[in-house]
């Protein structure tokens, strides 16, 4: 079964950005689809309020990857409040579209952020209930995405 990718889920695949890890970040998460066997860590340095660094690794397919770096892309030099309101639909839409079998790999890294700027709150002492609800709701929830099978 052949994939129809857009020229940005390629490029983002074959040449991810903000790829690898960072040691003394200030918020870690990591989620997975035991489904499909993706797996995505993302790590958050944040400044004053804003996402300064931001770096992930992905064990998955090239969907996976490319929502991987396209969120990552989408928050980096963004205040936390523009991070916690990243969508997987706007990761699609910003990977000009996903085949429907593969969407649930942006719901994935909209999940990793989150998941990550929860443990950022939780170091800093900071109680988000909107986040926490968020996350419980697990990955297979779809927050916006049209997914058609």
């Amino acid at each position: 079964m052949a994939m129809d990718y857009s020229e940005k889920v390629m490029e983002h695949f074959a040449h991810p950005h903000n790829v690898g890890v960072i040691e003394d970040a200030d918020g870690v998460g990591e989620v997975g689809n035991a489904k499909c066997g993706d797996i995505m860590k993302m790590y958050l340095k944040i400044r004053d309020g804003v996402i300064e660094d931001v770096k992930f690794q992905t064990f998955g397919c090239a969907s996976a990857i490319a929502t991987s770096s396209m969120a990552t892309d989408l928050i980096k030099g963004k205040p936390v409040e523009d991070a916690l309101k990243l969508t997987n639909q706007a990761v699609v839409e910003a990977l000009d579209g996903l085949p429907a079998v593969k969407v649930h790999c942006s719901v994935l890294a909209e999940q990793a952020i989150k998941a990550a700027l929860a443990d950022y709150y939780k170091r800093q002492g900071i109680e988000n209930e909107e986040l926490n609800a968020c996350l419980a709701c697990g990955a297979e929830h779809d927050h916006g995405a049209e997914d058609e099978a």
